[in-house]
């Protein structure tokens, strides 16, 4: 049978789809997020001080992402709302890492499989701190609706892979914040060899600290990453 002219088979349509969103993503700074002793660190090379890469989402649960701000944005907001309102319907305990990957998995993979408007160029992090580091929860979402429980260490955007790595061969499970933070920068400059410095004031810090007792997010500020970054 002759094709009518113009004719894109699906599986290339489906592949250009996620071509497309891979680049823009590999465009973006990287964005890692790693377990330490007393919770979950984030870091983000992000030189802007308003346009935020990782935020809170509930008590216990993070958000990191990396592609169009505008668009994982959205996807943030929409966390926020629909954890809040789940919190208030039933208890604060029924809102849960897993519950929000699994809506961003559907928002997402409706997106991508739509046909239509374009696939979104994002990849996002849900991090949920346990009251043990053994319960801690990292899940890692990409454009295409598909989620992934990672252990220990997820590692987003450009020169995710020559990061991780060096990440893998120093992190630990007791792995002090001061520590664990130095080792993430370290990872950042030299991913690929380049050797460069980030300055403190070009960082996104934040953590999950699972010694507080409700509000476990909270956002290092840049004298108290360069003193981390300082120290012996």
């Amino acid at each position: 049978m002759t094709m009518p002219f113009g004719y894109v088979s699906p599986e290339q349509v489906m592949k250009d789809r996620a071509d497309y969103a891979r680049k823009g993503i590999a465009r973006g700074r990287a964005v890692l997020v790693m377990t330490y002793a007393d919770g979950i660190l984030f870091v983000a090379e992000n030189p802007s001080s308003a346009l935020h890469k990782i935020s809170e989402i509930y008590d216990r649960i993070g958000f990191a992402a990396v592609g169009k701000y505008n668009e994982f944005e959205n996807l943030r907001v929409a966390g926020v709302r629909m954890a809040d309102l789940r919190g208030y319907s039933y208890d604060r305990r029924d809102v849960t890492g897993r519950a929000l990957a699994n809506t961003y998995a559907q928002i997402l993979g409706t997106i991508f499989s739509s046909g239509g408007d374009k696939p979104f160029e994002v990849e996002i992090t849900v991090a949920e701190v346990g009251e043990t580091s053994a319960t801690d929860q990292l899940y890692r979402l990409t454009y295409d609706g598909s989620v992934a429980d990672e252990q220990d260490i997820v590692v987003m955007g450009g020169s995710a892979d020559s990061i991780g790595n060096a990440l893998r061969e120093g992190h630990r499970a007791d792995l002090p914040l001061d520590e664990g933070l130095r080792l993430a920068v370290s990872a950042l400059t030299n991913a690929d060899g380049e050797n460069r410095e980030i300055a403190a004031a070009s960082l996104e810090v934040a953590i999950l600290d699972r010694t507080r007792p409700r509000r476990t997010f909270r956002r290092l500020p840049d004298a108290a990453v360069a003193q981390s970054l300082g120290a012996s």
